[in-house]
């Protein structure tokens, strides 16, 4: 039946055009290769996200040469984070006085409608070719390989085959879970995220409200606009059926810290649902293809890095792949194995450190001691927040000298 169909060569095809994928079509186009990138979204497009940029994802960002234009569009800066524990204990994290420095002293919040534009303008920009409102029908595989895939847009289905397919589809990523490659960890949480305007006392830095019910984020991202997202056990969500507001704002009243600074009034748009997290890929390349960003490994957004993992995921890839492609052919999941390595050295850290943290919520009494020790020890805190941030070294948090400060 393909053979009927309109096709379309390319050197790359990649399925999914949002901070991962945007990237990766971006890096490879600026190398000379021919690539293509489909979405199912028109763009600009709201994306439930927590919109929190640390100064390494800057950095990354600068290196695709998009920061001016985010600036411009009305990104802010962010000063660093404000965590407040399930019985008030509190630390504040600053980046410009973590050690080693960041590359600039602050980060910057910024909605995703923002974003999203003008990394896929970049993209187009290094001489990418992206298709939106098309969505992924299936991979196409021959001899064991995948070669392209079967896509379906406004002027019905085509063709694409690609020496290298590339699944950037996100958290629910159907190039993984068709090549059978996606599982589930059990901290099973869900996000509901909303924009919502005059929320009270929001000063420069993020902050993150955790109780025995799930957390909070608010993050200042436009002058009278503040990003607010719930975390929640998936089971909890259920109730929430097709009453995502009411859900959204009940339950935003059962934290202290956040109660009363937040008005249904002030909604501005929809409330956005993501998730379950606690995603990942048993493997993240395979012959012809390869994962990057959520479509590879999510654990959970307390961090507020998806978008530093899937900008450096596409930095690594595309270096990666590049190899690949310098030879004829269908690019063989030999010829990623670097791939695979340059991710576990650059995010191992990093995953360990999410997984403690998100972990350690469980136990409330325990996460509120942490809290409490973090942020009266000197510059603890803000050791803590340059590594979630992933301009500090994990290992400044993973050894036993820093562990035991935190409970003992």
């Amino acid at each position: 039946m393909s053979a009927e169909l309109p096709h379309l060569s390319a050197d790359v095809l990649i399925v999914g055009a949002g901070p991962a994928g945007a990237a990766t079509a971006a890096f490879l186009a600026r190398q000379g290769f021919d690539v293509v990138a489909i979405d199912r979204a028109s763009f600009p497009r709201d994306k439930p996200c927590a919109e929190y940029l640390s100064p390494e994802t800057v950095r990354l960002l600068d290196c695709l040469g998009v920061v001016e234009q985010l600036e411009l569009g009305g990104a802010r800066a962010l000063a660093g984070t404000v965590v407040r524990g399930p019985h008030g204990a509190r630390l504040h994290g600053l980046f410009a006085r973590a050690r080693p420095a960041p590359s600039r002293p602050t980060g910057l919040s910024v909605t995703r409608w923002v974003l999203d534009q003008h990394l896929v303008q970049r993209a187009r920009t290094e001489g990418a070719s992206l298709l939106e409102q098309t969505t992924l029908d299936t991979p196409l595989i021959e001899n064991g390989a995948v070669t392209g895939a079967l896509v379906r847009g406004p002027e019905g289905r085509r063709v694409i085959r690609a020496r290298l397919t590339v699944g950037a589809d996100g958290l629910r990523s159907t190039v993984a879970r068709r090549l059978g490659l996606r599982s589930h960890g059990r901290l099973r949480r869900v996000a509901l995220v909303a924009h919502l305007s005059d929320v009270a006392d929001l000063g420069e830095s993020a902050e993150m409200h955790v109780s025995t019910e799930g957390y909070v984020g608010l993050n200042r991202v436009d002058a009278n606009l503040a990003n607010v997202a719930l975390v929640v056990p998936a089971g909890a969500a259920r109730g929430a059926g097709g009453r995502l507001a009411d859900f959204f704002f009940s339950q935003l009243e059962r934290f202290p810290g956040v109660r009363g600074r937040v008005q249904r009034c002030g909604l501005v748009g929809q409330v956005l649902a993501t998730g379950p997290f606690a995603a990942r890929s048993r493997r993240v390349v395979v012959d012809g293809a390869a994962l990057v960003g959520d479509a590879a490994e999510f654990f959970d957004p307390f961090t507020g890095e998806g978008i530093c993992s899937a900008l450096r995921g596409a930095e690594l890839l595309a270096e990666h792949a590049a190899h690949g492609l310098s030879v004829p052919g269908i690019v063989s999941g030999a010829r990623l194995r670097g791939y695979t390595r340059a991710r576990w050295r650059a995010f191992a850290g990093k995953w360990a450190v999410e997984r403690l943290i998100g972990y350690a919520m469980i136990w409330p009494a325990l996460f509120d001691r942490a809290v409490g020790r973090l942020g009266r020890r000197g510059g603890m805190a803000d050791t803590l927040i340059g590594v979630t941030g992933n301009f500090v070294p994990s290992r400044r948090v993973l050894n036993p000298w820093f562990l035991a400060r935190m409970v003992l």
